[in-house]
């Protein structure tokens, strides 16, 4: 996730939203203001707007069954609390509406992997500029993925995953096996 759900919030409305179907965002954000987000009308337009856009680049019915089971067990009620009605930003009477944790990024002293994509839910520069404040911060981009790289644009994401994890230094093993 992204530092800041305000900096979020930006840019699913300045980058994300206007790159959709003017009419079908309309659609969308009528029924999200109607409180009709549990119509499958709502999902139809999302996945065809959204999801297979920017959450993962591929077509739902070949989504991988861990994705799948994924989405099959999202707890709606905490997630609307936390987010807000809206799948395209974080709603204004959420709980998460004013989280902002930018300023703290350069406490945050351990290796750290941002994972960033060109077709991601969050805004790659704001993934890369939270790296380079993370004192020991690293960004892996990868540039076909979306919100779930690790699927579609996994060479890139696992290559870049496998090479942070093995350039972390090894500590000896406090409890060695008995001899």
């Amino acid at each position: 996730m992204m530092a800041s759900v305000p900096a979020y919030n930006a840019y699913a409305e300045g980058v994300l939203m206007p790159q959709m179907d003017q009419d079908k965002l309309a659609a969308i954000k009528q029924l999200e203001a109607d409180g009709d987000v549990d119509n499958p009308r709502y999902m139809q337009l999302l996945t065809e707007q959204h999801y297979v856009h920017h959450v993962l680049r591929m077509p739902p019915e070949a989504w991988p069954d861990p994705v799948q089971r994924g989405f099959d067990h999202i707890n709606p009620v905490i997630y609307r609390k936390m987010q807000g009605p809206s799948e395209l930003g974080i709603s204004a009477d959420a709980t998460l509406a004013d989280w902002d944790r930018t300023a703290d990024l350069h406490s945050i002293d351990v290796p750290t992997l941002v994972i960033g994509a060109t077709h991601d839910t969050m805004d790659p520069k704001f993934l890369r500029m939270m790296s380079e404040r993370l004192p020991q911060g690293r960004y892996l981009h990868c540039p076909n993925g979306s919100h779930l790289a690790l699927y579609d644009d996994q060479e890139i994401y696992f290559h870049g995953l496998l090479d942070f994890v093995l350039s972390l230094p090894t500590k000896p093993d406090p409890y060695p096996a008995s001899r």
